[in-house]
Protein backbone atom coordinates (compact mmCIF):
# COMPACT_ATOMS: atom_id res chain seq x y z
CA UNK A 1 0.00 0.00 0.00
CA UNK A 2 1.25 3.63 -0.82
CA UNK A 3 0.18 6.64 1.26
CA UNK A 4 -0.72 9.62 -0.57
CA UNK A 5 1.70 12.39 0.89
CA UNK A 6 0.04 15.70 -0.88
CA UNK A 7 -1.77 16.71 -3.88
CA UNK A 8 -0.84 19.72 -5.79
CA UNK A 9 -0.77 21.52 -9.46
CA UNK A 10 1.72 21.37 -11.42
CA UNK A 11 3.25 24.34 -12.08
CA UNK A 12 4.15 24.03 -16.15
CA UNK A 13 0.40 22.67 -16.75
CA UNK A 14 -2.48 24.15 -14.48
CA UNK A 15 -4.76 21.29 -15.75
CA UNK A 16 -2.69 18.83 -14.33
CA UNK A 17 -3.15 17.46 -10.39
CA UNK A 18 0.44 15.82 -9.13
CA UNK A 19 -0.35 13.04 -6.57
CA UNK A 20 2.39 12.33 -4.33
CA UNK A 21 2.72 8.79 -3.15
CA UNK A 22 4.92 8.23 -0.11
CA UNK A 23 7.06 11.51 -0.49
CA UNK A 24 7.03 11.07 -4.20
CA UNK A 25 5.47 12.20 -7.53
CA UNK A 26 3.50 9.10 -8.41
CA UNK A 27 1.05 9.90 -10.65
CA UNK A 28 -0.31 13.38 -12.87
CA UNK A 29 -4.09 13.62 -12.85
CA UNK A 30 -6.47 15.38 -14.09
CA UNK A 31 -8.17 17.92 -11.67
CA UNK A 32 -11.68 16.22 -12.39
CA UNK A 33 -10.43 13.05 -11.59
CA UNK A 34 -8.69 13.98 -8.49
CA UNK A 35 -12.38 15.80 -7.38
CA UNK A 36 -13.94 12.51 -8.56
CA UNK A 37 -12.04 10.53 -7.05
CA UNK A 38 -12.22 12.62 -3.60
CA UNK A 39 -8.71 11.87 -3.11
CA UNK A 40 -7.17 13.04 -0.13
CA UNK A 41 -3.72 13.24 1.63
CA UNK A 42 -3.24 10.40 4.05
CA UNK A 43 -5.52 8.02 1.87
CA UNK A 44 -4.06 4.75 1.09
CA UNK A 45 -4.12 3.29 -2.21
CA UNK A 46 -3.03 -0.20 -3.24
CA UNK A 47 -2.07 -1.76 -6.62
CA UNK A 48 -5.52 -1.80 -7.92
CA UNK A 49 -6.59 1.45 -6.69
CA UNK A 50 -3.76 3.08 -8.73
CA UNK A 51 -4.35 1.22 -11.87
CA UNK A 52 -8.18 2.47 -11.74
CA UNK A 53 -7.27 5.91 -11.13
CA UNK A 54 -5.03 6.10 -14.41
CA UNK A 55 -7.91 4.29 -15.96
CA UNK A 56 -10.49 7.03 -14.81
CA UNK A 57 -8.01 9.71 -15.93
CA UNK A 58 -7.67 8.03 -19.28
CA UNK A 59 -11.63 8.28 -19.79
CA UNK A 60 -12.22 12.04 -18.36
CA UNK A 61 -9.31 12.97 -21.02
CA UNK A 62 -11.06 10.89 -23.69
CA UNK A 63 -14.66 13.09 -22.53
CA UNK A 64 -12.44 16.22 -22.58
CA UNK A 65 -10.98 15.68 -25.78
CA UNK A 66 -14.80 14.99 -27.10
CA UNK A 67 -15.86 18.13 -25.49
CA UNK A 68 -13.83 20.24 -27.32
CA UNK A 69 -14.40 18.65 -30.63
CA UNK A 70 -18.68 19.13 -30.43
CA UNK A 71 -17.62 22.59 -29.11
CA UNK A 72 -17.86 23.61 -32.57
CA UNK A 73 -20.39 21.77 -34.30
CA UNK A 74 -22.62 18.58 -33.81
CA UNK A 75 -20.55 15.77 -34.94
CA UNK A 76 -21.50 11.94 -35.94
CA UNK A 77 -20.44 9.63 -34.06
CA UNK A 78 -18.26 8.53 -37.42
CA UNK A 79 -16.31 11.28 -36.99
CA UNK A 80 -16.06 11.57 -33.10
CA UNK A 81 -14.50 7.79 -33.01
CA UNK A 82 -12.16 9.10 -35.47
CA UNK A 83 -10.59 11.92 -34.14
CA UNK A 84 -10.32 10.46 -30.92
CA UNK A 85 -8.71 7.13 -32.23
CA UNK A 86 -6.30 10.41 -34.18
CA UNK A 87 -5.42 11.31 -30.55
CA UNK A 88 -4.78 8.20 -29.19
CA UNK A 89 -7.49 6.99 -27.17
CA UNK A 90 -8.30 3.24 -27.14
CA UNK A 91 -11.14 1.38 -28.27
CA UNK A 92 -12.79 0.54 -24.93
CA UNK A 93 -12.02 4.07 -23.94
CA UNK A 94 -13.66 5.74 -27.28
CA UNK A 95 -16.66 3.23 -27.18
CA UNK A 96 -17.60 4.64 -23.00
CA UNK A 97 -17.23 8.08 -23.88
CA UNK A 98 -19.57 8.08 -26.85
CA UNK A 99 -21.62 6.20 -24.66
CA UNK A 100 -21.69 8.89 -22.16
CA UNK A 101 -22.57 11.57 -24.67
CA UNK A 102 -24.92 9.45 -26.29
CA UNK A 103 -27.05 9.03 -22.77
CA UNK A 104 -26.86 13.06 -22.66
CA UNK A 105 -28.07 13.38 -26.42
CA UNK A 106 -25.32 15.10 -27.58
CA UNK A 107 -23.75 12.16 -29.94
CA UNK A 108 -26.83 11.08 -31.73
CA UNK A 109 -26.38 10.47 -35.50
CA UNK A 110 -30.05 11.37 -36.43
CA UNK A 111 -29.61 14.99 -35.10
CA UNK A 112 -26.57 15.35 -36.79
CA UNK A 113 -28.34 14.08 -39.87
CA UNK A 114 -31.10 17.02 -39.71
CA UNK A 115 -28.66 19.60 -38.45
CA UNK A 116 -26.13 18.76 -41.61
CA UNK A 117 -28.95 18.63 -43.73
CA UNK A 118 -30.66 21.75 -42.27
CA UNK A 119 -27.48 23.76 -42.02
CA UNK A 120 -26.36 23.31 -45.79
CA UNK A 121 -30.47 24.06 -46.67
CA UNK A 122 -29.93 27.35 -45.49
CA UNK A 123 -25.89 28.73 -46.49
CA UNK A 124 -24.83 26.46 -48.95
CA UNK A 125 -28.02 24.80 -51.08
CA UNK A 126 -27.36 21.90 -52.74
CA UNK A 127 -28.84 18.41 -54.47
CA UNK A 128 -30.31 15.17 -52.42
CA UNK A 129 -27.53 13.55 -54.11
CA UNK A 130 -25.02 15.44 -52.98
CA UNK A 131 -26.17 15.74 -49.71
CA UNK A 132 -26.74 12.12 -49.39
CA UNK A 133 -23.36 11.84 -50.52
CA UNK A 134 -21.63 14.22 -48.01
CA UNK A 135 -23.65 12.21 -44.96
CA UNK A 136 -22.59 9.26 -46.17
CA UNK A 137 -18.82 10.45 -45.69
CA UNK A 138 -19.70 11.47 -42.20
CA UNK A 139 -20.45 7.55 -41.81
CA UNK A 140 -24.11 7.79 -41.00
CA UNK A 141 -25.98 4.61 -41.85
CA UNK A 142 -28.60 4.99 -44.93
CA UNK A 143 -31.60 4.73 -43.05
CA UNK A 144 -30.80 8.07 -41.02
CA UNK A 145 -29.71 9.77 -44.26
CA UNK A 146 -32.99 9.22 -46.44
CA UNK A 147 -35.01 10.32 -43.48
CA UNK A 148 -32.81 13.18 -43.78
CA UNK A 149 -32.85 14.42 -47.06
CA UNK A 150 -36.40 13.01 -47.69
CA UNK A 151 -37.66 16.90 -47.36
CA UNK A 152 -35.11 18.26 -49.63
CA UNK A 153 -36.73 20.34 -52.20
CA UNK A 154 -34.92 20.36 -54.88
CA UNK A 155 -35.98 23.17 -57.24
CA UNK A 156 -36.26 25.62 -54.28
CA UNK A 157 -32.38 24.76 -53.44
CA UNK A 158 -31.65 24.97 -56.90
CA UNK A 159 -33.17 28.12 -57.58
CA UNK A 160 -31.94 29.83 -54.07
CA UNK A 161 -28.28 28.79 -55.04
CA UNK A 162 -28.84 30.14 -58.73
CA UNK A 163 -29.57 33.36 -57.36
CA UNK A 164 -26.64 34.15 -54.91
CA UNK A 165 -24.48 32.97 -57.90
CA UNK A 166 -25.91 35.24 -60.81
CA UNK A 167 -24.61 38.40 -58.76
CA UNK A 168 -21.35 37.31 -60.00
CA UNK A 169 -22.60 36.73 -63.40
CA UNK A 170 -24.49 40.31 -64.29
CA UNK A 171 -23.64 42.02 -67.75
CA UNK A 172 -22.68 38.36 -69.49
CA UNK A 173 -24.44 37.16 -72.69
CA UNK A 174 -26.94 34.70 -72.11
CA UNK A 175 -24.66 31.80 -73.87
CA UNK A 176 -22.14 32.43 -71.15
CA UNK A 177 -24.48 32.89 -68.31
CA UNK A 178 -25.94 29.30 -69.11
CA UNK A 179 -22.26 28.20 -68.91
CA UNK A 180 -21.63 29.62 -65.66
CA UNK A 181 -24.34 29.03 -63.90
CA UNK A 182 -24.93 25.59 -65.28
CA UNK A 183 -21.91 24.77 -63.90
CA UNK A 184 -21.86 26.18 -60.85
CA UNK A 185 -25.44 24.34 -59.76
CA UNK A 186 -23.75 20.88 -61.64
CA UNK A 187 -21.26 21.12 -59.05
CA UNK A 188 -24.18 21.45 -56.24
CA UNK A 189 -24.98 17.80 -57.67
CA UNK A 190 -28.53 19.28 -59.57
CA UNK A 191 -29.95 17.13 -62.69
CA UNK A 192 -29.88 18.75 -66.24
CA UNK A 193 -33.50 18.76 -66.37
CA UNK A 194 -33.73 20.97 -62.84
CA UNK A 195 -30.55 23.11 -63.89
CA UNK A 196 -32.07 23.74 -67.27
CA UNK A 197 -35.42 25.17 -65.60
CA UNK A 198 -33.72 27.22 -63.00
CA UNK A 199 -30.87 28.79 -65.31
CA UNK A 200 -33.89 29.90 -67.62
CA UNK A 201 -35.88 30.94 -64.71
CA UNK A 202 -32.53 32.91 -63.40
CA UNK A 203 -31.97 34.93 -66.46
CA UNK A 204 -35.48 35.88 -67.25
CA UNK A 205 -35.98 37.33 -64.19
CA UNK A 206 -32.96 38.87 -64.42
CA UNK A 207 -33.77 40.39 -67.45
CA UNK A 208 -37.39 41.95 -65.83
CA UNK A 209 -34.93 44.31 -63.10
Amino acid sequence: MSKITGIKKEKTRQRRINVLLDGKPALGLLPETALKENLKVGQELGESALEDLAKADLHQRCYNSAARFLSYRPRSESEMRQRLARHGYDTDTIEKTLGRYREIGLVDDASFARFWVENRNTFRPRSKRLAKMELKKKGLQTDIIEEAVNDIDEKENAYRAALSRSRRLTGLEYKEFRLKLGQYLGRRGFNYGIIKEITDRVWKELRKK
